[in-house]
């Protein structure tokens, strides 16, 4: 009986020992610390805009309301013959806005000119997919100088504005590009330490940006029909021996 005793107390105690084994050699290798590395990838597409607004202001002036309202129609008729001249619809012109001032009750009422006594201005604005008119249609508008239409100040500088709106179309195909990019950056990162790309730990997709082809400092960048599309992926990969 003895002798049981104490080759089962041998056993036991080497099963104890072997368990120590296996628990310390997975305190160790889970304190080992984790390879990762964290990579870029870019993709940019070059596109045109595909919708285009042109806001059009314009004021009249007069000594009675009933002058300046009629030197504003003949205005707006001017603006509206000078866009169907060059093929733009009814539907793509909208009047936004009608102002009427009279200065007469105005801080400044005891120097006003009579003959400038009511200012009207009507807003006007052209919204079509049509960009490359609407460009040249906005750099024209000396044309409607000559005809006597008077724009105000800030409406003259303004200009025709261009977006584009097809970024869906391109989101899954460029999202895939950027990817691949970043994992190819990590591919070559890995080879020159030794190791291989593992599994992804974590990844952002970034933010799809649209910005003017070229870009030039204190320029309003929505002035360009020729823009570029660009996303940047963030992605954090483990590496394995």
């Amino acid at each position: 009986m003895k002798i049981v005793g104490i080759v089962a107390a041998v056993f036991l105690a080497a099963g104890i020992a072997l368990a120590g084994w296996f628990v310390g050699s997975s305190l160790v290798e889970s304190r080992q610390p984790l390879r990762v590395v964290t990579v870029k990838g870019l993709s940019e597409r070059a596109v045109e805009a595909n919708l285009g607004f042109w806001p059009i202001r314009f004021v009249a002036t007069g000594p009675t309301l009933e002058a300046a309202r009629a030197s504003l129609e003949t205005s707006e008729a001017s603006v509206r013959a000078f866009l169907a001249d060059r093929g733009f619809a009814d539907t793509e012109i909208q009047v936004q806005n009608v102002l009427v001032e009279d200065r007469a009750a105005g801080y400044s009422a005891s120097s006003m000119n009579d003959e400038y006594r009511f200012v009207l201005t009507e807003d006007m604005l052209v919204t079509t997919d049509r960009v490359q008119d609407l460009a040249d249609a906005s750099r024209s508008v000396a044309d409607l100088l000559r005809q006597g239409v008077v724009f105000s100040s800030d409406a003259y500088s303004a200009g025709a504005s261009f977006v584009f709106t097809g970024i869906n179309d391109l989101k899954g195909e460029m999202l895939t590009e950027a990817t691949q990019r970043a994992k190819e950056t990590a591919e070559q990162f890995a080879a020159e330490s030794g190791a291989q790309v593992g599994d992804i730990q974590t990844a952002n997709q970034g933010v799809f940006e649209i910005l003017p082809a070229v870009e030039i400092p204190n320029d309003r960048p929505e002035k360009q029909i020729d823009k570029k599309v660009r996303v940047v992926t963030t992605i954090t990969y483990f590496l394995v021996d």
